[in-house]
């Protein structure tokens, strides 16, 4: 894990950006105080959302309340928009 000021980061923010993206964690400081860190963004292609999905069933009640829901606010608003 690396250590640089946000001055430090300002001034080589491409280099930072490929330094993160080849794995490495940057630990950014101001004023000697550790302010953020900037770390490799996960890869993913979603496989694990859609195992997590195909793994818990669709609760049929909520997706009576969600479809119920849309349809109050569709017609609030096409009666809003509704020229009478």
């Amino acid at each position: 894990m690396r250590t640089m000021t946000a001055t430090e980061v300002a001034r080589n923010f491409a280099s930072v950006l490929d330094r993160a993206e080849h794995g490495e964690t940057i630990v950014i400081t101001r004023g000697g105080r550790r302010l953020a860190t900037l770390s490799p963004a996960t890869a993913g292609n979603g496989a694990a959302i859609k195992d997590f999905l195909d793994s818990h069933p669709v609760d049929e009640e909520y997706a009576r309340d969600v479809d119920s829901a849309r349809d109050v606010v569709t017609d609030e608003m096409s009666a809003a928009w509704r020229d009478d």
